[in-house]
């Protein structure tokens, strides 16, 4: 049986930080931007295009994940490719060995993986610190307008995991462990999670 663990995150709440070190921790393969990349080349579009859809969320509304599609025009076309191939993608991965998938629904996509499934939040000045400290030199936003990108994003993160399932995005419920970050930096908290992941998964055996 592979050992796959999804991460979800709220934007700013240090979630693909958390997924990387624990993938270099466990020795494990990690996948997140690599995923836009494979889409890219399977679905000749851009990873440009593809990464604004999907932060964008922007998303035909009567899309049904998994089943047939009705014809939509040219850019819903394109997006409903994108969440066919998505998926496909994200199983073939699951399949090919242990590795950690960070968003894009692998938690919904893999319900039939056993997959271990974490989710990483933060209170909003944490994420807008983190937000701040991560940010590329050429941008300079104020706190009111990261505030304003965080709940943008995270409002998309929801919408498209509502899109493919009927489990809300951040219950605790439908998630193994979540993960509250504020106040604490992420490399020191690696080693309890990873005995935790590696007990989980004896657990399973």
């Amino acid at each position: 049986m592979n050992k796959i663990i999804t991460i979800s995150r709220e934007f700013g709440s240090g979630g693909k930080e958390v997924g990387k070190r624990l993938a270099d921790e466990l020795e494990i393969a990690y996948y997140d931007e690599e995923i836009i990349t494979k889409l890219a080349k399977e679905t000749g579009m851009s990873e440009e295009y593809i990464q604004n859809i999907s932060e964008k969320g922007i998303y035909p509304q009567s899309f049904n994940f998994g089943r047939t599609f009705t014809r939509f025009g040219v850019l819903q076309s394109n997006q409903t490719e994108i969440l066919v191939k998505q998926q496909e993608i994200i199983k073939k991965i699951a399949e090919k060995g242990n590795c950690i998938i960070v968003g894009r629904g692998a938690d919904v996509i893999l319900r039939d993986y056993n997959t271990l499934n974490i989710f990483v939040y933060s209170d909003m000045e944490s994420k807008i610190n983190r937000c701040k400290m991560k940010a590329p030199e050429n941008e300079n936003l104020s706190e009111k307008e990261l505030e304003k990108k965080i709940v943008q994003v995270d409002k998309n993160r929801k919408k498209f995991h509502e899109l493919i399932s009927n489990l809300e995005w951040g219950d605790k419920k439908n998630y193994h462990l979540c993960i509250n970050t504020a106040g604490l930096e992420i490399k020191e908290i690696i080693p309890a999670l990873t005995e935790y992941i590696r007990e989980w998964f004896r657990r399973k055996i």
